[in-house]
């Protein structure tokens, strides 16, 4: 099998000198080049032809979200990671790189204690993404297949209840805000239940993408927070850094968040808040797998078809990333497997309201908070 080619785009030497021995150290990947502004790496893109590409966001002459913009107007599957800080700024700055276009990101490492460290932390994070993002650009093997019954480890799905969900849970990683950003304004304005989402995503971005959401959908959305009660309508996204969870009160249902050990390398995890809904709400549970590396969701999905709750799955067609929802289809625990665009639809009709979105400022996850 080839290599797969990676052009690496970032002003700091350092940083190019360590994602470059990240990348050397794996047999299936090879270095082509590197660039230290988004001027030069469009350029090396035209000389190289790399399969994938990491860019940097704050360079100059030609920053990241300006080579990104220039460089899907020529290389529109071209796979692009970011690199990104850990602050407000470069939330901020990666997710209106996602709405750019990017593939995926990584953050840079920072008080991880020394150079050995700090190169497994980003081997760890960046290599699977790499490997993953240059498979799904590739033509793909054959059809995906059909949801199909059975069971998914030693559950074995009950008939869906056909009952009117009480809640509607959503699990998502790579490709997520963009996948969000699009589908929650399809879901109607007079939206019955709560949405609860767990997207992968570290500290602070969680909330920034919230805020977003809130401006794509006209409706609240919150990053979740301990206690909080649940409403109809009003969304909520797992905080980075904690497993999220309902728990029934006196009054309703309340969320809780720990720092329970990681399930799938993850935290938070699909699967912690796919099985608390399960137990919570029984049958009465809408869960949707969308876009993402990996197979969170698998065990958690198997939970919720056990209680006789209902679960579909995006297809591998809109996916940026057909692992999660690709896990859970294989299982045969996905009722129905749709493109992206005819989601929203499906989960209106399940929750048996009418069509009527709410008011779409734009798909994207950049209409707000500005970098």
């Amino acid at each position: 099998m080839p290599k797969l080619r990676v052009l690496i785009v970032d002003d700091a030497v350092v940083i190019r000198r360590l994602v470059s021995d990240c990348l050397a150290a794996d047999p299936e990947i090879e270095v082509v080049g590197t660039a230290s502004n988004g001027q030069i790496g469009l350029a090396r893109i035209t000389q190289l032809n790399p399969d994938l590409v990491t860019l940097d966001i704050e360079m100059p002459v030609m920053d990241g979200l300006e080579m990104l913009a220039a460089l899907r107007k020529t290389h529109p599957r071209l796979p692009v990671i970011m690199f990104s800080t850990l602050t407000e700024r470069g939330g901020s700055a990666t997710l209106d790189a996602l709405s750019l276009g990017a593939s995926d990101y990584v953050t840079k490492p920072a008080n991880v204690g020394s150079a050995t460290a700090a190169m497994q932390r980003v081997r760890d994070e960046l290599i699977p993404k790499v490997k993953a993002l240059c498979r799904r650009s590739a033509p793909s093997a054959g059809p995906q297949p059909a949801a199909r019954p059975g069971p998914a480890g030693p559950l074995v799905p009950r008939p869906v209840s056909g009952l009117r969900p009480d809640v509607l849970a959503i699990g998502v990683s790579t490709g997520g805000p963009n996948a969000l950003a699009a589908l929650l304004p399809d879901l109607a304005k007079n939206f019955p239940a709560p949405i609860v989402i767990v997207q992968h995503m570290p500290p602070l971005f969680t909330r920034l993408l919230a805020e977003r959401l809130a401006a794509v959908t006209g409706v609240p959305a919150h990053e979740g927070s301990a206690g909080a009660l649940l409403r109809p309508g009003e969304i909520w996204v797992a905080p980075g850094g904690l497993h999220l969870e309902v728990t029934r009160a006196p009054d309703g249902v309340r969320l809780r968040t720990h720092e329970g050990p990681p399930e799938n390398s993850c935290r938070p995890a699909v699967d912690v808040l796919f099985r608390s809904v399960a137990q919570v709400y029984g049958s009465r549970v809408l869960s949707v797998i969308l876009t993402g590396m990996g197979q969170d969701g698998l065990h958690g999905c198997a939970c919720i078809r056990e209680a006789g709750g209902q679960v579909i799955a995006q297809d591998e067609a809109s996916s940026v990333v057909w692992g999660m929802p690709g896990a859970v289809c294989h299982a045969g625990l996905a009722e129905k497997i749709l493109p992206l665009a005819q989601l929203g639809a499906e989960i209106n009709r399940r929750f048996g309201v009418a069509a009527l979105p709410s008011p779409r400022p734009s798909a994207s996850v950049a209409c707000a908070v500005p970098a």
